[in-house]
């Protein structure tokens, strides 16, 4: 009985501080958050040239961003008005230009990366908010050149002050996972992950 019960409990123990978190639980905005969300609708900035989607650094770190939607009308609406302020935040509070770097992610681009390993993504398919237009990958914008890469100290501080602005606006910030996703947000939603989506379609 001992040798059947053993492995079981083994890998529970192991996975204690899951990697990547499945959770439904919603955040709410900070109030004085709330307050800027109640006001004017933000839109989203003019889209930036190819070119800036294919550097050497982008190449490294995230080679398949050159494919990746930054399409903000496929995002959630409500998504879409939070993360819009977090970039107004960041670029007025902190001089921080921030880019999306995908944000909307089909089920099929999904199973690709997953294919590629647990250090792309642990995610399945219809397991990514990426899929419901709820979830943003973004990095920043230094003398026109795109920033991604935490061991860069400026960048790493943008992505502390991001998590910190995604969280007072109700988001969930992957920087606090244990597989750490510093340029992820997403707004958790209750009854989503799992099911087909039309969103592309929108």
């Amino acid at each position: 009985m001992s040798v059947l019960i053993a492995p079981p409990l083994l890998a529970l123990s192991l996975n204690k501080g899951a990697m990547f978190e499945y959770s439904e639980l919603t955040n709410a905005p900070d109030e004085r958050i709330a307050m800027l969300l109640r006001g004017e609708r933000l839109v989203p900035p003019p889209g930036l040239a190819p070119e800036v989607f294919t550097t050497r650094e982008v190449h490294l770190i995230r080679p398949e961003t050159v494919w990746a939607s930054r399409n903000w009308e496929l995002l959630d609406p409500e998504f879409r008005q939070r993360l819009l302020l977090v970039f107004k935040l960041m670029r007025e509070r902190h001089g921080y230009e921030v880019v999306l770097l995908e944000g909307y992610r089909s089920p099929e681009r999904q199973t690709m990366l997953a294919a590629r390993g647990s250090h792309v993504t642990q995610a399945a398919a219809y397991r990514s908010y990426h899929q419901y237009g709820l979830a943003a990958d973004c990095a920043f914008l230094r003398n026109g050149k795109l920033v991604i890469s935490e061991k860069d100290p400026w960048a790493m501080r943008g992505y502390q002050l991001y998590g910190e602005l995604a969280e007072a606006a109700g988001l969930t910030w992957g920087g606090e996972w244990r597989m750490q996703d510093f340029g992820h947000v997403e707004l958790r939603r209750s009854g989503v992950l799992g099911k087909p989506t039309t969103i592309a379609s929108r």
